[in-house]
């Protein structure tokens, strides 16, 4: 038998949960997130905040757009099951938090994380490690995006009900993917059941950042290359809203990073804002 338990889970997930740990233990209240459980899965050295990719200052526009996508997804999925929807899935789920952050949800809405088998078999070790186990609303359905209708399938035959109202986000997982995965995607969600959202964040093509968020942008992309996960896919909004409502959904809306600032970030002193580098598709079937 293939043992697909790695060392560590994916560097990028791990780099994600400590930003949003970093929100919390370095950025002042109110916080637009608090979520240090992630931190407790990751399990980083005690010296992680010493990190380079940790620097307060030099991560400040990166935490916020962390934090902020992470927050209009539970805004989202709060909201949506306040109405009755009982079904979230999160694709390329990594180190998320959410079940274990609402446990007051877990007798009316189901959570399905949809990542690698390698990183859910690494985060079910660690959550027994942790003392937690695994939430009795939490299905883990192992599988690869890039394979079509593999993943639908799957997530099908994990108990997943296409006939009734859904939430599903994916967040920081579009530029990973050939925009022929990205764009079966959007077909295969746009056939959910009626009342359902669609929660994707994107990266507009370099020439649309804001120009001081460019030089970023490009030492992003090269360090996504030397390890092997470069950055293929990047969207002009108004295409992926016209490809999204072409697919079939009823509704597409850009959620600009204006948006988010002024909806998280407004009434905050200390500069924490995001930028237009990752923005996203919301769109409802």
């Amino acid at each position: 038998m293939t043992d697909h338990t790695p060392v560590v889970p994916d560097h990028t997930a791990v780099r994600v949960a400590l930003w949003r740990a970093l929100h919390t233990l370095a950025d002042p209240p109110p916080h637009v997130l608090d979520d240090e459980i992630g931190l407790r899965l990751a399990d980083p050295a005690e010296d992680w905040r010493a990190r380079p990719d940790m620097d307060v200052a030099g991560t400040r526009t990166y935490r916020a757009g962390i934090v902020a996508r992470a927050r209009f997804v539970d805004d989202l999925v709060l909201e949506r099951a306040r109405r009755g929807t009982a079904q979230f899935v999160v694709l390329g789920a990594g180190l998320d938090t959410f079940a274990l952050r609402h446990p007051d949800l877990a007798a009316r809405l189901r959570v399905f994380e949809v990542d690698r088998p390698a990183t859910q078999d690494w985060k079910r070790r660690r959550l027994l490690d942790l003392g937690l186990g695994t939430p009795e609303n939490l299905v883990f359905v192992p599988s690869d995006f890039e394979s079509e209708h593999v993943w639908w399938a799957q997530l099908v035959a994990a108990g997943f009900d296409p006939g009734r109202p859904a939430v599903i986000a994916s967040t920081g997982v579009s530029m990973y993917l050939t925009e022929a995965a990205n764009l079966a995607t959007i077909r295969q969600l746009a056939k959910l059941a009626p009342e359902s959202a669609f929660a994707m964040t994107f990266q507009p093509p370099l020439e649309l950042l804001e120009a001081a968020e460019r030089p970023g942008r490009l030492m992003v992309e090269e360090r996504a290359r030397a390890t092997g996960t470069p950055f293929v896919s990047f969207f002009n909004p108004d295409r992926l809203l016209e490809l999204a409502l072409a697919a079939g959904f009823r509704d597409a809306r850009h959620i600009s990073a204006q948006l988010l600032n002024e909806r998280y970030f407004s009434a905050r002193t200390d500069g924490l804002r995001t930028t237009n580098a990752e923005e996203f598709l919301l769109a409802t079937t």
